[in-house]
């Protein structure tokens, strides 16, 4: 029997090492890697091109239901396709919140025959549902529980150590977790100016209130024995606290954004103003120098896009009314390969971070590997193709990019998810193929 497919001559790259190849693909899975001898009903010569895992984004916001004038499911998962990410995991902070199984199963539903890359979505931990998250880690379509220390409003906002305590009791799965202290942003609300400007956010939001909530939660943690994700990792001083909560074997695990490596203020906000705006604050050149050290000791597990889009009218409201959050789905990959390009790191190291360690993590089935029986998830990138990103090129309904007018270098040409191809030539094609994920983390 032939293969359903056969991608020939590709430099095959994972976090290791990288050859020159074929890969083919039967049913969906990955049949064979190396050279492979047969036919096929498809075959695509790869011409040398870069084939790596499909990225597996761990954080977006994709705002379905409730808010679906800036993105909803389909666009949100369009724009993933296009950007080479081929699972996503999304956060509870709709309208309603995800913090039930009826809420939980209502996403599923819509994502059906909608979604263009593979799906999982978080359910939120809340002062309302405590008791119940022991239950809803487990239920099908979710990669667990997500715990907003900061930055979220009415039950999701779980900012006392009673609380946090309580939710990291009732489970087993690793939570992630976005790490601001509540009680010092509320406080420094009060500092604002008196003519205010985006530039502000990242005096209010402060460095020591993300230090001190990781401290918290990975206190909580070793107390608890539950394993935490600290998403969005902004300072160089959480650093210290991450290094030590790894030497110590507490399980934590972290995770940092292209744009904290990519952007810095003031800089960032003198040019795009609100549009740099995002929790936890992009920071000065000094965390941002801190972050990049990190990056290249090995700190970081993840990278994720914190895809968290909003209309440029929202933007445009009065500082500090404009919404926090940015695109980002589309452009993660492209960035990445930007900075391999400066040579901040490798290839190898996108392919650890955004395709091998999330699926560790998170217990992903048959994801994030190039290796026969798995899924065939991959993306065929271009590392030296050199454009620059336009507006016109959003795929989000929000219509914007932080990185319009940068230039990127290496972009993803051709998607396949499960050996189907998704992406031709920079372009979505056919229909939309996602499912949910599976999970296999016990």
């Amino acid at each position: 029997m032939p293969y359903d497919l056969i991608v020939r001559n590709a430099r095959i790259t994972n976090s290791t090492e990288s050859h020159l190849g074929d890969l083919a693909v039967k049913d969906g899975k990955i049949a064979a890697i190396g050279r492979v001898d047969g036919s096929a009903i498809h075959v695509l010569d790869a011409g040398r091109l870069t084939l790596i895992p499909g990225l597996i984004d761990t954080q977006v916001h994709f705002r379905e239901p409730g808010m679906e004038h800036k993105e909803d499911l389909e666009s949100g998962t369009r724009s993933a396709i296009l950007g080479g990410v081929t699972t996503i995991f999304e956060m509870p902070n709709t309208n309603p919140t995800t913090t039930s199984l009826g809420a939980l199963n209502d996403k599923l539903r819509r994502a059906k025959n909608r979604a263009w890359c593979d799906y999982s979505f978080f359910v939120g931990a809340s002062t309302d549902n405590i008791d119940q998250l022991g239950t809803l880690e487990n239920a099908p379509g979710t990669p667990g529980i997500k715990i907003f220390m900061g930055s979220s409003t009415g039950p999701l906002l779980v900012g006392d150590d009673n609380n946090l305590r309580r939710v990291l009791e009732n489970g087993r799965r690793r939570c992630p977790i976005h790490a601001e202290d509540e009680p010092r942003n509320r406080e420094r609300k009060n500092l604002i100016s008196d003519h205010p400007h985006a530039r502000e956010h990242p005096f209010l939001r402060d460095a020591e209130s993300a230090r001190l909530a990781t401290e918290r939660i990975l206190t909580l943690s070793e107390e608890t024995r539950r394993p935490v994700h600290i998403l969005h990792v902004s300072t160089a001083d959480e650093l210290p606290l991450l290094e030590d909560a790894k030497r110590r074997g507490l399980g934590t695990s972290c995770e940092v954004t292209p744009q904290h490596l990519w952007f810095h203020a003031p800089d960032c906000y003198n040019r795009l103003g609100s549009l740099a705006q995002m929790n936890p604050p992009i920071r000065d050149s000094f965390h941002q120098s801190g972050l990049r050290k990190a990056l290249v000791e090995g700190l970081f597990d993840v990278f994720g896009s914190d895809h968290a889009p909003h209309t440029l009218e929202e933007k445009a409201q009065p500082y500090p009314t404009s919404p926090s959050g940015m695109p980002g789905v589309q452009t993660m990959l492209s960035a990445l390969l930007s900075l391999v390009h400066g040579g901040l790191m490798s290839l190898h190291d996108i392919v650890r971070m955004a395709c091998e360690n999330p699926a560790r993590i998170y217990g992903i089935k048959n994801k994030g590997f190039l290796a026969v029986g798995m899924d065939a998830d991959f993306v065929l990138v271009d590392p030296q193709r050199q454009a620059i990103f336009e507006r016109s090129m959003v795929v989000s309904k929000c219509g914007w990019s932080p990185y319009e007018g940068e230039k990127l270098t290496g972009w993803p040409i051709h998607v396949f998810l499960r050996g189907h191809q998704t992406v031709a030539n920079m372009q979505v094609i056919d229909l939309p193929q996602g499912r949910p994920v599976e999970f296999d983390w016990k």
